[in-house]
């Protein structure tokens, strides 16, 4: 085969292969769009310009996020240990530290967009959205492990679940947003051993209690 026409080929074979991938994008700009429509729809604003506005915020901020994690692989941070317990980082670990480099520039324009047109409940209500409901699912947990919890224990992890959910909109997948969860629940469960709590002990007294519960279920 002659030099040109390799040449020809590989030329014809990187114009497809580019087009392809701009497709690729396309689409999942376009999910993303539809994405936050949904999202920002379920707020029942009845309001087209804040609508618009307020899906653009959402949607830019998918596709950033997206683009990041996927243009920062686990592979771009070298392996090394957690310096908190000397254990090898784990390919979620170093994903996540690539995926946190991200400018703060991002989560800021995502606050203050959202911020310009909604209240702080429905801020709340769009960051749930990305986060699947995970701070009221949590609380619910502790509700249910915590004997009698008391209205400040309720509002201090309450505010740290809060810090998680928006600290978490900036990490694509779920296993990272868990994650994130997963380092402010160990800060409530500090804070309850500190406030004459025992977690460790609740949590145990707990699992035995749903253990039993099913065993009696299972018996009838």
């Amino acid at each position: 085969m002659k030099k040109k026409t390799i040449k020809a080929l590989l030329f014809i074979g990187l114009l497809v292969l580019n087009t392809a991938v701009k497709a690729q994008s396309t689409t999942a700009a376009q999910d993303d769009v539809a994405k936050a429509k949904e999202w920002i729809s379920t707020l029942s604003l009845n309001d087209s310009a804040k609508e618009n506005r307020l899906t653009q915020v959402v949607a830019t901020h998918l596709t950033t996020i997206k683009d990041w994690h996927n243009n920062h692989p686990a592979s771009t941070v070298p392996a090394g240990i957690n310096p908190l317990d000397g254990k090898s980082l784990s390919e979620l670990h170093r994903q996540i530290i690539a995926d946190s480099a991200i400018p703060t520039t991002v989560h800021e324009s995502l606050m203050s967009g959202l911020r310009k047109d909604l209240t702080e409940e429905q801020v709340a209500l769009v960051l749930d959205k990305y986060t699947i409901g995970k701070v009221a699912f949590t609380m619910k947990g502790y509700q249910s492990i915590v004997p009698n919890m008391t209205a400040t224990e309720t509002a201090e992890i309450q505010k740290l679940m809060e810090k998680a959910r928006e600290q978490a909109v900036d990490y694509k997948s779920m296993k990272e947003i868990s994650a994130i969860f997963e380092i402010y629940k160990t800060q409530a469960e500090q804070y309850l051993n500190n406030h004459g709590r025992n977690w460790h002990q609740m949590y145990g007294d707990y699992t035995k209690k749903i253990k039993a519960e099913k065993e009696a279920a299972a018996k009838k």
